[in-house]
Parts: C-alpha cells; structure tokens; sequence
C-alpha cells in the first residue's frame, strides 16, 4: 500500500479541481468547446445580424419619432385620444398577464400532473393560437361574440371583447413556459413532504412554487407583451371607437394612413410606437432582476 502525503505548506489553500493558481489566487477553467480563431468571425456575424433585424430598425423608430423634438414627441403621446388608447392598451395587457400567470399555471399543471382521457387533444388545442394568423383569431372572436353570437354573448365593441380576444391569442405563452419545468421537476422532495404530514397546498407553496416562479413570471411577461403589440385579432372586435375600444396599434395604424399630412402623422405614429418600445424594454429589465434575484435565492 501506498501513502500520498499532503506537501503543500500549512497554512496554503488548496486549488481545487479545474482551477489554474495565477498570481496567488486560483482561475477556474471554464469547460466546453472554444471557438478560438474562429470566435471573432462568429461574434462579427452575430452582431451584424442583430444589427440589420433589430437594433437598427428599433434605432430608426426612435429617431423618428424625435423627429420634431421633445415637444413633438410629447404632444404626440400626451393628445387625448392617444393618452385614452395607451392607457386602454397597457391595462389590457398587465391583465392579461395576471390573467394567465394563474390560468396557464393551472393548464400546464393539469396537463402534467392530471393526465387524463383526451390529454393529447387537449395539448393540441393549446397551441391553436400560436398557428391561427392573427386576423383569423379576430374572425373567430367576432364570429363567436359578435352582434349574431350563436350562445347569447356580444361583446363586440366593447373592452371585454378586447380582453377575452387578447387571452386567446396569448394563452400558449404562460402555459409551454411553465410545462417543461414542471415536468423537470424532481418529486422525491414533494413526496418527502407530504410523508412528514405537509398538505397539498404546503407542498405546494412551499416546494413547487419557488421552483416555477421563474417561469411563471416569463410566461406573464411575454403575455404582456405579445399583448401589448396586438393588432389583427383585435381590429375587427374593437370597432376602433376613440376613449372607448381604440387601442395603440390602432391610433399607430390610424396615423400611418394620414394622407393630409404625411410627416407629421409618421413623426406621431413612431412617438406612440417609441412609448410601447420603453414600456415593454421596462418590462424585460424587470423581468431580469426578478430572475436573477430569484436565481441567488436558489
């Protein structure tokens, strides 16, 4: 038999596996493929094709929407009717995430812990939003609640119409966010509790719902803002009547067809775009240091 003794002087920390001792204090080496040569190519690539999609044509709004100044672009957002229609737009939307943080929490929680005879038909009618083109949505929202309802139901022109419509197009975001976690989660600690004499509900709030509220919360927020932007599924429901149903999309496409004045209208419509490119920017930053808190919180 063999003895290895320890020779490092006393008192001298130990470097850890994978770790390379630089200057007195260990570098952990990061394992997994590096592109090297080739890595400056790829972030080249990478950056240039976010450029063209995204960083650019979000640049161009913005400019032109300060196209006239500060004061223009206050004017265009602070006008009443436009006031009226944001204030509509991003109360619709906080509700439709509140909305489907709880539905689609309890939709992915029967498909995955509740299966049942016609579960797979059911997935699949989940995901029928996602395939519909928007406009086709709006038809099927109007064909159902419109002024000929075949159950009884109007709501056209009204801001139930425009909530119920927006929980349709929205209601795959919540529910395949939170899916996949729970069906990652690991049920020994579930289990474990209950036989100690915790409830459903205590295991529930305590083992469960710390696990997925991370992805509760994504899922919230792209319901957000996919409702934030909505436009197809709600132009034919809304009826576009100004303080009442008119949304922002609607007062941006509204602008847009201005043919009086042309600029002017186009310097307005990039204001109102530019304001919903905030709230939603707002929105994901928050999003982020909810995750990362919830993140050193384990």
């Amino acid at each position: 038999m063999t003895l290895e003794l320890d020779t490092a002087p006393a008192g001298t920390a130990q470097v850890p596996a994978g770790a390379v001792r630089t200057k007195g204090r260990p570098k952990k080496v990061r394992p997994g493929l590096s592109l090297r040569s080739a890595s400056g190519t790829t972030l080249g690539i990478v950056v240039l094709w976010m450029s063209i999609l995204v960083l650019l044509p979000l640049t161009a709004v913005v400019g032109k929407a300060f196209g006239a100044g500060w004061s223009g672009f206050w004017d265009a957002i602070t006008s009443p009717a436009t006031a009226a229609a944001l204030r509509l737009t991003i109360g619709l939307s906080l509700g439709v995430g509140v909305v489907n943080a709880v539905m689609g929490t309890l939709v992915a929680w029967v498909l995955v812990r509740e299966r049942f005879r016609g579960s797979a038909l059911f997935e699949m009618v989940i995901d029928i939003p996602f395939a519909l083109p928007t406009i086709v949505a709006g038809l099927v929202m109007l064909a159902l609640y419109g002024g000929d309802s075949p159950i009884g139901i109007h709501l056209l022109g009204t801001r139930a119409g425009l909530f119920v419509t927006l929980l349709f197009v929205t209601l795959p975001f919540t529910v395949r966010t939170v899916q996949p976690v729970l069906l990652d989660l690991d049920r020994d600690a579930e289990q474990a509790a209950s036989s100690l004499g915790a409830g459903p509900r205590v295991v529930f709030r305590r083992i469960v719902a710390p696990q997925i509220m991370p992805a509760v919360v994504s899922g919230a927020v792209l319901s957000f803002a996919r409702a934030l932007g909505e436009y197809g599924s709600l132009v034919l429901i809304s009826s576009n009547l100004p303080f009442k149903t008119e949304i922002a999309s609607s007062v941006i496409y509204g602008k847009l067809q201005d043919a009086d004045h042309p600029g002017q209208a186009t310097q307005q419509a990039a204001a109102i775009a530019a304001l919903l490119l905030v709230v939603s920017a707002v929105v994901l930053v928050v999003l982020d240091l909810l995750q990362r808190r919830m993140a050193r919180r384990g």
